[in-house]
């Protein structure tokens, strides 16, 4: 993606915000954050949102709230950033896993129940790409085995599952800032949302050294803060965040037009049903990434590389088989759905300031990819 069209795109009302800031001599945890703590509160849906230093701090400081820490397990999946794990072993927890569903890459329900022991206390669904996962049957699993649902929403800022949006759909939900997030800043940073008033209270504490008032510490906290000037970089993107997320929707159904007969396997966006009616919805997918399949993935890569056009894998090694988590003891074959998903797929162009003569040409030098014959 190209930050700079973005922030031409926003210049005025920005550099307001930041010369505001710097007018008013306060750089941490002040009006700013306050007033955007609040706004993206109500945008998601909650009662609270506590900003924090960034998306796995996020994490960390969710689970350290609830309760959670040495000694306890937390069921995610192997297909995420390590970020997620990390901010779990912050926590003092261990990651487990569940493998994916093979069409979304997203968590597996029916796995997560064969995956429980009696060490879990939490799952954490991880909404990749800018999906949520089949919440339902995961609060139905949490709920009948008195579990925590903490959500990494840090890939789907404004994605809805029947009506609600991502970090409303759990006990709490984690959110990170990174500039290239469809909600960024311009630097670190990150929120945890809840309905839990007690959460909300321990997380503004952990995120400042565990003080209920200054100089009074009631935690072992950390230093975990929303400074002011993200804050109100992030009050003019929240402004514009569904309009973006409506163009990324544009762009991805010119590729799922334009991408029809290509050798590759487009996003697959699940079918929902409206509890109340019973009526098919469609998911509310906000495309953070468009991620197609393709068993020649690296043959594909250096093909685009060579037309020119970006690509990225989100993401090559699976969590279990990383050498920071050795120790879990978990080698290849351990999750094949995720494993087999890691060798196959491959992020293509897509942020709101793309332009439609910019994914036709994404399109065309896919296209002109030779075909296997398979997928």
């Amino acid at each position: 993606m190209d930050l700079k069209r973005q922030y031409r795109a926003l210049k005025a009302e920005i550099d307001a915000a930041v010369d505001e800031v710097l007018d008013s001599g306060w750089f941490v945890l002040g009006k700013q954050v306050e007033a955007f703590e609040r706004e993206f509160a109500e945008y998601c849906g909650v009662k609270y949102a506590v900003g924090v230093g960034s998306g796995v701090e996020a994490i960390h400081l969710a689970l350290v709230a609830a309760g959670i820490g040495p000694g306890d397990e937390v069921i995610t999946v192997p297909n995420t950033a390590v970020p997620t794990a990390l901010g779990i072993s912050f926590a003092g927890a261990r990651p487990t896993f569940a493998d994916i569903e093979a069409d979304t890459y997203l968590i597996d329900p029916e796995r997560v129940e064969a995956a429980i022991t009696h060490r879990t206390k939490a799952i954490m669904p991880v909404h990749l790409y800018g999906q949520v996962v089949a919440m339902a049957p995961l609060r139905e699993i949490a709920r009948s085995r008195g579990l925590l649902v903490i959500e990494d929403a840090a890939q789907a800022h404004g994605a809805t599952y029947q009506g609600k949006k991502a970090g409303a759909l759990g006990d709490a939900g984690c959110f990170s800032f990174y500039p290239s997030k469809n909600l960024g800043c311009y630097g670190e940073g990150g929120a945890v949302t809840t309905n839990d008033e007690r959460i909300a209270e321990r997380v503004r504490m952990l995120r400042n050294y565990g003080q209920s008032d200054r100089y009074h510490h009631k935690l072992k906290g950390y230093n975990s803060r929303l400074d002011e000037m993200q804050a109100a970089i992030l009050r003019v993107k929240l402004r514009h965040l569904d309009a973006g997320n409506e163009r990324r929707r544009e762009i991805a159904s010119l590729y799922n037009a334009g991408l029809v007969t290509a050798d590759v396997v487009c996003p697959i966006v699940r079918a929902e049903y409206e509890p109340r009616t019973n009526e098919l919805v469609r998911g509310g997918h906000v495309y953070h990434l468009y991620v197609v399949r393709s068993k020649q993935r690296d043959a594909l890569q250096a093909h685009l590389k060579a037309r020119g056009v970006g690509t990225q894998i989100h993401y090559p090694i699976p969590v279990h088989l990383q050498q920071a988590y050795a120790d879990l003891g978990l080698g290849p074959g351990s999750y094949p759905v995720a494993e087999q998903a890691a060798r196959e797929v491959l992020s293509i162009p897509i942020y709101p300031e793309l332009a439609d003569a910019e994914a036709r040409e994404v399109i065309e030098a896919i296209e002109s990819f030779p075909k296997s014959g398979s997928k």
